[in-house]
């Protein structure tokens, strides 16, 4: 008994593994409680940088220029990397979208009835057509004969007639497809007087040199009430250039069921904007196919549409903006949507100050995609409405400067919608992704459809629902 009990309480006990599980564990604890919080720290400082990989790439990119070999390489591998987070393989479309922009038949007047003011004038020459224009007559409708007709010149064609709001003056092709304008000249139809109406025809600009390919329309002064409707036109910087003259603006725009492309980069260091709105207020952009304006030269920034220069009230809908289609993977800055561009000269200005560069406008129901930057971009933009918009391969949406102002509302947006240098922004029942996710290249959005990457959108599951009714008059599917 003696013996057994030293041996009970004398000796030590055999080892066993018990002891060092239980002093692990604490150990792996702690190392999973580090990891989780560093991953928790590089999450939220993910969210709350206010660029998506695809520009911060670039920027690391340029930063890196000037230094050594060395850091010039981990410059270029962080923007490859970040663009393919982000962006994905590069792939270069054949084909528009059939049920984007201009149609194979001619468009209906919103207003119906042909006015009892009309006179029908066939020309069938360019000598025909400038003299139908220059001694036009209210409700005249100018239709040129099936052809195609270059136009070349120093000198733009001059619109300077002006039509009534009961009776514009039109120029027309009978049916799209029908007749073909070549331009070589800077500006094709400068117009500077009001209610005039461009429908069904096809415009190309075939200037060598794409600076000498300006623009197909110059709208500006008293240009007001100018309807362009269901034209392709193909081939310029700025496929329409809308401004004021002498203390007068070309309010009341309409541009409408076009197809607005470019067949290569533009080779130019002019700026490159398809549709380019100063000073003018009350325009309406509405069910257009707007795409592939890449600016080679300058400082490689192009915009798909944008209205600035401290108008008011513009009005983008139903439009289809692919800034990057048959053309992937080229350097340089796209912006698809925008009020407020790049801002403008005061000089420029409506108000000979820009205080802001447009109020009060509305980008609905868009489709935007393939964009290097932003899909859409407020720059001291006051009180606009953004809803119902779907942003595929885009920088997000950006609300910029303390002057802008929105209500971001019901977008489906492949990317993130921020705030920066001051702007107020009010968010809510949006789809978005996380920036965090964007850097580990994950896009969630993105998946909700068949194959965005051809532009297949079938959705793969049940449709997301607003949470709450509201406001869109008809989306860009027309229901």
């Amino acid at each position: 008994m003696v013996v057994e009990h030293r041996a009970a309480h004398g000796s030590k006990p055999a080892p066993t593994s018990t002891p060092k599980k239980r002093r692990a564990l604490p150990g792996l604890l702690s190392l999973a409680l580090i990891a989780t919080t560093v991953l928790a720290v590089i999450w939220g400082a993910l969210e709350h940088f206010e660029y998506p990989p695809r520009l911060a790439g670039p920027y690391v990119e340029r930063r890196s220029l000037g230094h050594n070999a060395l850091i010039k390489s981990i410059g270029a591998t962080t923007q490859t990397l970040l663009m393919k987070a982000d962006r994905g393989e590069p792939v270069a479309h054949s084909a528009y979208p059939a049920w984007a922009g201009a149609r194979a038949d001619s468009r209906p007047l919103a207003s119906g009835a042909r006015s009892p003011a009309e006179r029908d004038v066939m020309v069938g020459s360019n000598r025909e057509l400038t003299h139908a224009i220059d001694t036009a007559e209210p409700g005249d409708v100018i239709t040129i004969a099936p052809g195609t007709y270059r136009i070349k010149g120093s000198n733009s064609i001059q619109v300077r007639r002006p039509g009534r709001p009961d009776a514009p003056i039109s120029v027309r092709a009978a049916a799209p497809g029908a007749v073909t304008l070549e331009l070589e000249m800077l500006e094709g139809f400068h117009v500077h007087a009001p209610y005039w109406l461009f429908e069904n025809l096809t415009i190309i600009g075939v200037c060598k040199n794409h600076s000498a390919c300006e623009h197909a329309f110059h709208v500006v002064g008293e240009g007001h009430h100018f309807v362009a409707r269901n034209n392709t036109i193909i081939d310029f910087n700025a496929h329409f250039k809308v401004n004021g003259a002498h203390a007068h603006f070309p309010d009341h725009g309409r541009i409408e069921w076009n197809s607005l492309v470019n067949s290569s980069p533009r080779s130019t260091d002019n700026p490159v904007t398809v549709i380019d709105i100063v000073a003018a207020s009350d325009w309406s952009i509405t069910d257009n196919l707007i795409a592939d304006f890449i600016k080679d030269g300058g400082d490689q920034t192009s915009y798909g549409v944008f209205a600035k220069g401290a108008g008011e009230r513009t009005r983008m809908e139903r439009n289809v903006v692919l800034c990057e289609f048959r053309f992937a993977g080229r350097q340089g800055r796209r912006v698809g949507m925008s009020f407020g561009g790049g801002g403008s000269n005061s000089s420029a200005c409506r108000d000979g100050r820009c205080i802001v560069e447009q109020a009060g406008g509305v980008m609905d129901a868009n489709l935007i995609a393939y964009c290097a930057d932003q899909g859409i971009y407020l720059n001291k933009a006051a009180t606009s409405t953004i809803t119902h918009n779907s942003l595929i391969d885009t920088g997000g949406i950006n609300v910029r400067f303390p002057e802008s102002s929105a209500d971001v509302s019901g977008n489906l947006v492949d990317g993130v919608i921020v705030a920066r240098d001051g702007g107020l922004l009010r968010a809510e029942d949006n789809i978005v992704t996380a920036n965090a996710w964007l850097y580990l290249g994950r896009h969630p959005v993105r998946d909700l459809m068949a194959n965005w990457a051809a532009l297949d959108l079938a959705w793969q599951t049940e449709p997301p629902r607003r949470s709450h009714a509201a406001g869109s008059k008809q989306d860009l599917c027309g229901t």
